[in-house]
């Protein structure tokens, strides 16, 4: 632990001086993103581009997977530490921006003293949240507490944090220590990826390319919050569902890296590893959702389609994470925790989406399919 604070204080020490240095550079008509996960930056960003002439910079970290373009006016870096020239163009991009969104945590926010008129904007990449986080995570109490004066620094700088519901404003008020007015309540910008009929058709006929059974069979997709222990196996039995539902269901499951090497699908007719895939564009073709803890129900509630929560960790999960409500209370649809209680769902077939719906208004209050405009209406207009 003392190992690696050294190597954080080393490199925003690095970071801090780089900053200073390119401060002295005049704002410019430009706007930085700092990406972690994409979905929100990139429709975001769509609608920055097709009504402004902002110049905007995509600053992909080590984490982000996806794919963006550069154009015109456009820029695609890699913020990584050993990409050193992307690096410090990095820095002078965030020095010299007036706006400047990210979708993550990122500690060099605790040494990024922008300028005054810059506005930082916080696109948090879960439109709902099951376990606890920020400064409400039980992990950081194990955390120096220099580490924690860190992340307290990087929650400050946040001026503008987008919402998609009051109880979503509530959690990052305690998570992030902030206060209703940084609070934009615009909705989640991905999630207009639900309401684009032309989109949802297009992505349909993609996936049926890619994978001819969905013309006749269903998709279940398991979507598990990866732990640090995913390496050992899938704690799901491929071969039961495999053997009760084949005629009439295919099965997605976006393996981990970890999982992937070495791994044998005895099933290539029935399982199909779809790590490769847009998430959100996955579920637009997913019939049933089986996951756990992850955010994912928030934005599926929206298609308003059956959810089975395989919770087979449930109780050491909570003791080490924390959630925010009652797990079985909060989410809406049935509890399992073996794969033989999964099969009896799926076979009796009885699920209350009216639950799902009611999960769907509380937590997509702001939603409806123009947020990525009110976003950009709310900041540039």
């Amino acid at each position: 632990m003392m190992a690696r604070e050294l190597i954080i204080t080393v490199y925003l020490l690095a970071f801090r001086i780089a900053f200073s240095f390119f401060k002295l550079w005049p704002l410019q008509q430009k706007t930085t993103f700092i990406v972690s996960f994409g979905q929100n930056v990139l429709f975001t960003v769509n609608e920055l581009e097709a009504r402004t002439d902002e110049q905007i910079v995509i600053l992909k970290t080590a984490n982000c997977s996806m794919p963006f373009r550069e154009k015109e006016n456009r820029r695609v870096l890699c913020f990584k530490a050993y990409a050193i020239l992307d690096w410090f163009r990095s820095v002078y991009h965030l020095a010299t921006s007036r706006y400047v969104f990210v979708d993550n945590y990122f500690g060099i926010l605790s040494v990024t003293n922008f300028k005054k008129s810059v506005r930082c904007v916080q696109l948090w990449h879960a439109a709902g949240a099951i376990k606890k986080f920020g400064l409400k995570d039980r992990a950081i109490q194990e955390r120096s507490q220099k580490a924690c004066r860190r992340f307290l620094k990087v929650y400050k700088r946040f001026d503008h944090v987008v919402v998609g519901s009051d109880k979503m404003a509530t959690i990052f008020k305690e998570s992030f220590g902030i206060t209703e007015k940084e609070i934009v309540k615009t909705g989640i910008p991905r999630t207009d990826l639900f309401f684009y009929h032309a989109i949802v058709d297009y992505c349909r006929k993609g996936f049926i390319r890619d994978f001819p059974a969905i013309k006749h069979k269903k998709v279940i997709f398991y979507a598990p919050t990866y732990r640090n222990d995913m390496s050992a196996a899938i704690h799901l039995d491929i071969d039961q569902l495999y053997k009760q539902f084949s005629n009439d269901y295919i099965l997605f499951i976006k393996l981990h890296p970890s999982l992937r090497e070495g791994f044998k699908n005895k099933h290539p007719d029935f399982m199909f590893d779809v790590a490769k895939y847009n998430t959100n564009e996955l579920l637009l073709v997913t019939d049933v959702l089986i996951t756990d803890y992850s955010s994912i129900p928030f934005e599926f509630s929206i298609l308003g389609r059956p959810m089975i929560f395989y919770a087979y960790d449930l109780e050491e999960y909570e003791q080490q994470r924390g959630f925010w409500e009652d797990y079985e209370t909060l989410v809406p649809g049935p509890l399992a925790k073996t794969t033989k209680e999964i099969v009896e769902l799926l076979q009796q077939n009885s699920f209350d989406t009216t639950e799902v719906h009611r999960f769907a208004e509380e937590w997509n209050t702001y939603s409806q399919g123009h947020s990525s405009k009110k976003i950009i209406d709310f900041l540039y207009f």
